[in-house]
């Protein structure tokens, strides 16, 4: 019938409160950055016990970045301030904990560089992007997280001597997978920018 009205009232969708379960997780991982650095300094990279308790807090960080991203998706609580503040998150946490390695020479500052040169480069080409798209984690990405965090573990880890020559070799592969996922990074955005 000409002239007639839908009686179906329009969907209104319900913004995402920025407090919410996924971006507290990401606010505890950025308060336990300080926390970490505090126990590594003080444990000197020399005392046991220290590093032991610097190692759990690193890990327990590390864990909300996995578990802020599946909630956020989960339960449908992607924020902007959640899609910046948990890459800054990542990168503080990894960032604080090459860095005191390479200080406590432990890793070579050339390791060090080369990842940090690359997650800012990430970075800076996220928000390069963000107007056109958001680019999803790959499995390399994904990859590559987990292999920073196994190697960053091992040599926080107060190892046996037989044990701790496997920590290289870790961080090597994590290496590699973090210059090629950034390649990879590049051409996606680049593809992503591209006139259509």
């Amino acid at each position: 019938m000409t002239g007639a009205v839908d009686p179906t009232p329009p969907t209104v969708v319900a913004p995402v409160p920025v407090v919410n379960a996924a971006n507290a997780l990401t606010a505890l991982r950025l308060v336990l950055v300080p926390v970490f650095t505090v126990l590594v300094v003080v444990s000197t990279m020399t005392h046991a016990g220290w590093r032991v308790a610097a190692c759990l807090v690193f890990a327990l960080a590390s864990l909300t970045d996995f578990a802020d991203g599946w909630i956020a998706r989960r339960y449908a609580l992607v924020t902007s301030v959640g899609k910046v503040a948990d890459p800054i998150a990542d990168k503080a946490l990894t960032g604080a904990a090459l860095l005191l390695l390479s200080w406590y020479d432990r890793l070579p500052w050339w390791v060090t560089a080369v990842i940090l040169v690359r997650e800012a480069g990430v970075t800076l080409i996220r928000f390069w992007v963000i107007r056109h798209g958001v680019i999803a984690a790959s499995r390399g990405g994904k990859a590559k997280t987990a292999l920073q965090i196994l190697a960053i573990v091992w040599y926080l880890w107060p190892m046996p001597a037989g044990w701790a020559g496997i920590g290289p070799w870790i961080m090597a592969a994590a290496v590699v997978v973090t210059v090629l996922t950034g390649f990879d990074y590049v051409v996606r955005a680049l593809r992503l920018r591209a006139p259509r």
